[in-house]
């Protein structure tokens, strides 16, 4: 009977800390910092934390008026791209005709590197370049440019 009131006890103890606990713990709350670099400056086209301007010192004011009312991050992006338009956001949208803007870039160097990949091996073999290993035989230089080779070392001081 003492371990069944034992658990008993555990379970009011476990049951009565999670009633009591801050509702905060759930719904973390929106950073100023946080939503700055997320947001445009509508005006400026430039990030809302470097931008200068007028409208940039409206946005920031609305940002802090939405958080102080307790808004969560995405509540605040929410409501700012209601307000604002999808070009206040500084990602934009990953759904849609939006998604190219992701995934052009992306397919761009993916292609390059792919392009660079097939190709460097087939142009060195055919540049004809001697082989660099440690027996590879270096090609003689014709009397003209072994004299002019050793004039310019001379000037040089070499």
């Amino acid at each position: 009977m003492s371990a069944r009131r034992a658990l008993r006890a555990l379970v009011a103890l476990v049951l009565a800390v999670a009633a009591f606990a801050p509702a905060s713990a759930a719904t973390p709350r929106a950073s100023f910092n946080d939503i700055e670099d997320e947001v445009m400056c509508v005006t400026c086209n430039v990030p809302l934390n470097i931008a200068n301007s007028p409208q940039a010192d409206d946005e920031r004011k609305e940002i802090r008026r939405l958080i102080a009312l307790g808004l969560t991050k995405q509540q605040v992006l929410d409501r700012l791209k209601s307000e604002l338009g999808n070009e206040v956001l500084a990602d934009p949208p990953t759904s849609g005709f939006n998604i190219t803007t992701w995934l052009v870039p992306i397919g761009a160097v993916g292609g390059v590197g792919l392009l660079l990949a097939l190709t460097l091996p087939r142009w060195r073999r055919r540049s004809g370049l001697p082989d660099q290993g440690p027996d590879a035989k270096v090609p003689e230089l014709a009397p003209d440019d072994l004299r002019r080779l050793d004039d310019e070392l001379g000037r040089a001081g070499i």
